[in-house]
C-alpha cells in the first residue's frame, strides 16, 4: 500500500466518521419523536470508532473517476456504511455466529443486550433508506430513487441476507457446497455489497452503459477476491491482529474457499481474481483516474485485517 493510498483511505475514513457522527447525534431531528439513549448509544458502538470504510471508499472513489466531489457523494457512502454495519451486528448474534469481538470492542449484544443489538441493527438498516432517499443525498429524485433501489437488492433476499441465510444452511448440511455454490453464497453475502459501492458511485457520476459494465464486474472481483482473503485471514491470522475471532470458520464447518481448495489455491484464485478487477479498470481507459481503484484493488488482496 503506497503513501499516497493509505493516506487517501485514512482521510475518506476520517470523513465517513464525521459525517456518521452527525448523523447519529442525539440531536432529534423534523418528524421525529425522540432518540432513546441506549438504542442511539449502541448504534453509534456499531457504526463509529472503528474500521477501514473500504464501501464508503468506493463509493466516493468511483464517484471521483466522473468529476463527484467527496461531499455530493458522503451521504450514499454513509448509507451504505450503515447497512454494512448493521449487518456486523446481526451476523454478530448468538443466533449467528455467536461473536464477543468486533475491531477489537466487543460486539453490540454483548456491550448492551441482545433485544438492543437486534433494534440497533433495525434502526441503521431503515435509517440508511432515509438517508439515501433524502434530498439532502443528490437533487435528482430519480438517481435517488435508483439508488435506493440498487441498495435494496444488494442488501436483501436475493443479496447480503441471502447469502447469510445460505452461509448458515451450509454449516447444517450433511453435504459440504461445491465450488459453485460457495461461489454464489459469497457473492451474495460479501460481494453484493462491496459491488454496490462501486456501482453506486457509477450511478452518482452518471457512467455510461459500458463504464457501468466495467465498473460493476470490476466490484464483483473485488467482492470475491475480499471474501476468499477474510477466509485467509480467518484460517491464518489471531484474535489480536483481525480485532475480532480468528478460526471460527473451521469450528463451524462454514464454506470457505480454503475447505474446498486449500489454502496455497485460495491464495491464488484471490491474486487472480485481483488482477481480473484491474484489468476491467484497464478498460474503462481512464488513464491514471483510475491508479486509486487499482491500489484499493490490491489492498483488498493484501490486508492483515
Amino acid at each position: 500500500m503506497s503513501a499516497g493510498f493509505e493516506t487517501r483511505l485514512t482521510t475518506i475514513a476520517d470523513l465517513v466518521e464525521a459525517a456518521l457522527e452527525a448523523l447519529l447525534s442525539p440531536q432529534v431531528r423534523s418528524g421525529e419523536v425522540r432518540r432513546p439513549a441506549r438504542l442511539l448509544a449502541a448504534m453509534r458502538h456499531a457504526a463509529l470508532g472503528g474500521g477501514k470504510r473500504l464501501r464508503p471508499f468506493l463509493v466516493i472513489e468511483t464517484a471521483a473517476l466522473f468529476g463527484v466531489k467527496p461531499e455530493t457523494a458522503m451521504r450514499a457512502a454513509c448509507a451504505l456504511e450503515m447497512i454494512h454495519c448493521y449487518s456486523l451486528v446481526h451476523d454478530d448474534l448468538p443466533a449467528m455466529d455467536d461473536d464477543d469481538l468486533r475491531r477489537g470492542r466487543l460486539t453490540v449484544h454483548k456491550a448492551y443486550d441482545e433485544a438492543t443489538a437486534i433494534l440497533a441493527g433495525d434502526s441503521l438498516l431503515t435509517y440508511a433508506f432515509e438517508v439515501m432517499a433524502d434530498p439532502a443525498t443528490h437533487d435528482d429524485p430519480f438517481l435517488r430513487a435508483e439508488l435506493v433501489r440498487l441498495l435494496a437488492l444488494a442488501s436483501g433476499l436475493g443479496g447480503m441476507a441471502g447469502g447469510q441465510a445460505l452461509d448458515l444452511e451450509a454449516e447444517r448440511a450433511e453435504t459440504p457446497l461445491n465450488f459453485d455454490e460457495i461461489l454464489q453464497m459469497q457473492s451474495m453475502k460479501t460481494g453484493a455489497l462491496l459491488a454496490h459501492a462501486v456501482e453506486a458511485g457509477a450511478v452518482l457520476g452518471r457512467a455510461s452503459a459500458t463504464q457501468m459494465n466495467h465498473l460493476l464486474r470490476f466490484g464483483q472481483k473485488i467482492g470475491a477476491a475480499f471474501q476468499v482473503a477474510d477466509d485467509i485471514l480467518d484460517a491464518k491470522s489471531d484474535a489480536a491482529t483481525l480485532g475480532k475471532r480468528a478460526g471460527k470458520d473451521a469450528e463451524r464447518n462454514k464454506a470457505t474457499m480454503i475447505s474446498i481448495l486449500g489454502m496455497d489455491a485460495a491464495e491464488q484464485r484471490r491474486d487472480q481474481l485481483v488482477d481480473e478487477a484491474i484489468a476491467q479498470l484497464h478498460a474503462l481507459d481512464l488513464g491514471a483516474r483510475t491508479d486509486v481503484l487499482i491500489e484499493a484493488a490490491r489492498f483488498v488482496a493484501g490486508r492483515q485485517s
